[in-house]
């Protein structure tokens, strides 16, 4: 090992510890931060070029950087952290503030330098992110000048309440990102008027109030992630896909699922594409009478949804007529930051924890998708909420956001080895579910599929990919922004944009793809909605009922299910 390479190995894991143990010392997120493998022992090496090239580079930035302080001139930050007046007329913050993302940037360009695999290189790019993000000057009320103005303003009392505020996070074992005591299921998120039809011990079924005098013949049923509450589809009138769809003339159904408690500790794959994704296909089929349905998938209800269609179509049935996969992994080649958990001993691990029975608790899987964006999601209201005492705005993606769900751990394990470690689903024939091989190319069904550009959680390669695996008919389309905010676009705000190929090509590549698509202004959803309304049958006479026969409306939307805490 290089000298240079031993002391940023040193420096690197002095850094990770420091992360530990600061993240140890805030009772409020220590028992659900990630965890990793990094590598132990191992030898790093850079290429010298570079490694000189950069020492060069933090030479020049620092030397300027001394030079500013010894002539009283203030650095000029540009991160939003430092961005506050306060900052920027106290030299002594705004300075440290500079030399910490000066040795934050040097830091991260080292990991980029290190010669070896990407799995390594990615795992110590997030070492050092996760490092920095937790090391900021702005954390610590006695380097934020912008908490220490507000306590001389307020003589103290926001020093008092961020005490409180630590205190209740520490006791609801979270770091609360929304004000909470503003919103309630049922009564101001998830209304859109309907009523549960039916249920088993792992999910409700939602029909949901026609809006309109007729609907097409063929019903369209949701299937959201497991691992999240379903009204994400539905958190307010103006940005409810559910509500779009059922404006559009769709009668529509949706999977709530219930929020596992050891009861379910030992559920498997199977028995959720089994007992959920194909019973709530074949019960939308008997409530409605018809042949054939339209479904949709989201996230990882788009994974349980598609696995559902290989099963179906291993035994001869065709009950769905198109799919909808949103921001959904098929393919698990590519899977972005996420890939740095995912090992076999990790897996391993896991499997003996958890594969047998037990739950995988719905707090470490927030926690863990929120250090993803640690600035965003967790530092951010660390500071706002304990060092400047303030009680975050009600916002109602944030409460949906900290109403976790756990997962049956069997269910977990198999998911984990399957998906992110063997990418098991693509392989025909490789795996076994519900006494069916699974093999996509069977799936012969039209299907439409949406990315997110910027999605950390599943990447647009990702999404993209799955492109590849169905052999019918299919659509892509690309929308702005992330894993939620990209999704939940409304037609009738006409923000952000989509793209989409005239041609109806979908090569090899996403980026080829890319290059022969347009951008469009506004929502993807006027787009998907045409594009359903075409698979859709023929109009008929709305029901003027809930469920039909021996299917009657247990209890009104949304139900019990979605409001179990974990």
């Amino acid at each position: 090992m290089t000298t240079s390479a031993q002391e940023f190995w040193g420096q690197l894991n002095q850094f990770t510890q420091q992360f530990q143990k600061l993240m140890a010392s805030n009772p409020a997120t220590s028992s659900s931060m990630p965890q990793f493998g990094m590598p132990q022992g191992q030898g790093l090496n850079f290429e010298p070029s570079k490694l000189q090239s950069l020492q060069q580079q933090y030479l020049k930035e620092a030397t300027d950087l001394w030079q500013q302080a010894l002539s009283a001139q203030t650095p000029v930050v540009g991160d939003r952290r430092f961005a506050g007046e306060a900052w920027r007329h106290n030299p002594v913050a705004s300075f440290a503030a500079a030399t910490y993302l000066l040795n934050t940037r040097t830091l991260m360009e080292m990991a980029d330098a290190v010669q070896g695999d990407e799995k390594t290189k990615s795992r110590l790019r997030f070492a050092v992110e996760q490092w920095a993000a937790a090391s900021a000057p702005s954390n610590f009320l006695a380097f934020n000048a912008d908490a220490q103005q507000k306590a001389l303003d307020t003589k103290g009392e926001s020093i008092a309440k961020g005490l409180q505020n630590l205190l209740e996070d520490m006791q609801k074992g979270s770091v609360s990102m929304t004000d909470e005591s503003q919103f309630e299921v049922g009564k101001n998120v998830a209304t859109t008027e309907g009523a549960v039809v039916f249920e088993n011990e792992f999910f409700q079924l939602i029909e949901y109030k026609p809006l309109t005098a007729k609907v097409y013949e063929k019903p369209f049923l949701l299937v959201p992630p497991c691992i999240n509450k379903f009204y994400i589809l539905d958190l307010q009138p103006e940005n409810s896909f559910i509500r779009y769809a059922v404006a559009q003339g769709h009668r529509t159904f949706v999977v709530s699922w219930r929020n596992p408690d050891a009861s379910m500790g030992g559920k498997t794959w199977d028995d959720y594409i089994e007992n959920a994704a194909i019973q709530a296909i074949h019960t939308t089929q008997e409530i409605t009478g018809a042949k054939q349905i339209n479904a949709l998938g989201f996230c990882v209800g788009g994974t349980i949804l598609g696995t559902a269609l290989a099963v179906l179509a291993a035994r001869g049935e065709d009950p769905v007529a198109s799919a909808t996969f949103l921001t959904t992994l098929l393919d698990f080649t590519d899977t972005g930051v996420l890939d740095v958990f995912i090992d076999e001993n990790f897996v391993k691990y896991r499997e003996m924890e958890l594969g047998k029975g037990g739950l995988m608790k719905g707090r470490d899987l927030a926690s863990t998708f929120s250090f993803l964006r640690p600035n965003d999601l967790v530092w951010n209201y660390v500071v706002g909420n304990y060092l400047k005492g303030e009680t975050p705005p009600p916002f109602d993606l944030l409460y949906w956001n900290g109403d976790s769900t756990n997962l049956p751990g069997p269910f977990y394990a198999w998911y984990l080895r399957n998906t992110y470690l063997e990418n098991n689903l693509i392989k025909p024939g490789k795996v076994t579910v519900c006494g069916e091989k699974v093999d996509f190319s069977k799936v012969k069904l039209p299907v439409y599929i949406y990315g997110s550009r910027e999605d950390h959680i599943v990447p647009i390669g990702g999404a993209y990919a799955s492109t590849q695996v169905f052999p019918g008919k299919k659509r892509f389309v690309m929308g702005a922004s992330g894993h939620i905010a990209g999704v939940i676009n409304p037609a009738s705000k006409n923000k952000r944009s989509h793209w989409l190929r005239s041609d109806g090509k979908l090569p090899a590549t996403r980026a080829d793809w890319l290059s022969g698509a347009k951008e469009l202004p506004g929502s993807w959803w006027t787009d998907w909605s045409d594009w359903l309304k075409a698979q859709a049958g023929k109009q008929i006479a709305a029901p003027k009922t809930y469920g039909k026969g021996k299917f009657k409306a247990i209890e009104p939307a949304p139900g019990r299910y979605v409001k179990q805490k974990a």
